[in-house]
């Protein structure tokens, strides 16, 4: 009697989940797949005045964390306005301008992207021995 009750259970289950794909299957594609949320991407900043890695690849929506692992203080800077050379910043229409200000060692800023583009950014301290960065957020 339980090897019956036991292989009905089985055939139940078989028969359950097939039956649920051959509903599911027509609906297939009418709904466009949905990012699974939001993520962070972290970003170091180095006494070798550098941003690791750099660029990064990320999505609307996702966040950067940039976090100090050095004995400097860094910032991370996306404005024109305190750039010493134009081509150090870049950022796509619309998008608004960012500046973490002082970051002590071990601090960490971070910043949600809602603007597709490049974004190109630098550290002020930094700026004129090559502490740039980049992020491409992608749609």
């Amino acid at each position: 009697m339980r090897k019956s009750a036991a292989l009905s259970r089985r055939r139940f289950l078989v028969g359950a989940v097939g039956g649920g794909m051959l509903l599911a299957a027509p609906f297939a594609g009418l709904v466009p797949p949905a990012r699974a949320g939001s993520s962070t991407v972290v970003v170091t900043m180095t006494d070798e005045m550098k941003f690791k890695p750099s660029p990064v690849v990320i999505h609307v929506g996702d966040t950067v964390r940039w976090e100090s692992d050095s004995v400097l203080v860094h910032t991370v800077t996306a404005d024109p306005s305190l750039a010493a050379k134009a081509s150090d910043v870049a950022l796509p229409d619309g998008a608004a301008t960012f500046n973490s200000g002082n970051i002590s060692p071990g601090g960490h800023f971070e910043h949600t992207f809602k603007t597709a583009g490049r974004y190109r950014y630098f550290c002020i301290p930094h700026e004129a021995v090559g502490m740039v960065g980049e992020v491409v957020v992608k749609p």
